[in-house]
């Protein structure tokens, strides 16, 4: 084995050298300018919605004056900044706490696909064989579908909320991770480090979970940050064909459908929640390539 391997091996199960390593990266994200667009438009929505009940100037459901335009004055008291719907709601407080609503399903979302794509794609691409065979046309089977049409297959049949959102974008994201992380898998399995360790008698999952996976992590961090920005186009198309939370909770998706027959009239009410959606997913976007330029230096 090669001494080049064994430090990769060694820092990868070494914390103090992966700490280094995030170090590194943080300070290799400052040579990305569109790395670090893409941090702080993602790191202004985590804080929006983070600080949601302290910033939020009114309540997100509650019915003041309807149709008022950005920079009205409340009668009241306080300003509607970005005005308010056709029930009296004021916009911005709705996609201030509809931040929440985003930054708390779609990585949820994300995070279960990966756990649910990451076993199956270790299984298939270490085991190899029957199992990868299997694995792979069960993936294959749900691939050929539209993803927006099984969701609107699964939600309709399970219902709308916020749970069962979660549960379609698993099904449908997962197979499509399940084959990134089979190829990554495919090429690093031939490699001195994992022969070493199955010298060493270690166990299959082992393996696959310190020497493998630590080692494909760059790739799939780079596909987790766009696959991030397509979960959250589809919770705000679901909101809009009224498949994603019930109201009247603010979601960005939702509070468009609920004002999409106005928007001629009154454009601020589909024009602000669009800007919302647009700026979270740029900046997922722009991170990602932040992080693709990270991987190819590193």
């Amino acid at each position: 084995m090669s001494e080049a391997t064994l430090n990769t091996a060694t820092e990868a199960k070494n914390p103090v050298s992966g700490l280094r390593r995030i170090i590194m990266m943080i300070g290799l994200m400052r040579e990305s300018p569109a790395g670090m667009v893409g941090a702080f438009l993602v790191s202004f929505w985590v804080l929006v919605a983070i600080f949601a009940p302290l910033i939020s100037p009114f309540e997100p459901n509650a019915t003041l004056v309807p149709f008022m335009k950005p920079g009205a004055v409340n009668p009241d008291g306080g300003t509607f900044w970005l005005g308010t719907d056709h029930i009296g709601r004021d916009i911005l407080s709705r996609i201030i706490w509809g931040s929440r609503t985003v930054l708390f399903y779609a990585p949820l979302a994300t995070f279960c696909a990966y756990v649910l794509g990451i076993v199956m794609g270790l299984v298939a691409g270490y085991y190899r064989g029957w199992i990868d065979d299997v694995l792979s046309r069960i993936g294959d089977m749900i691939l050929s579908f539209p993803v927006l049409v099984l969701y609107i297959i699964i939600i309709s049949t399970v219902g709308a909320s916020g749970l069962n959102i979660v549960i379609a974008i698993v099904f449908a994201s997962g197979p499509g991770i399940m084959r990134i992380v089979r190829g990554l898998v495919l090429d690093l399995r031939n490699r001195d480090y994992v022969a070493a360790a199955q010298t060493r008698g270690e166990s299959a999952w082992r393996i696959m979970l310190v020497e493998i996976l630590p080692n494909a992590r760059g790739p799939l961090i780079v596909d987790a940050c766009l696959r991030m920005g397509y979960v959250i186009i589809n919770i705000g198309v679901l909101g809009f064909l009224g498949l994603g939370l019930p109201p009247p909770d603010p979601d960005w998706g939702g509070m468009i459908n609920e004002t999409r027959q106005m928007a001629l009239i009154f454009p601020h009410m589909t024009v602000i929640p669009c800007i919302a959606i647009s700026t979270l997913i740029l900046g997922f976007n722009l991170l990602a390539d932040g992080m693709r330029d990270i991987s190819l230096r590193d």
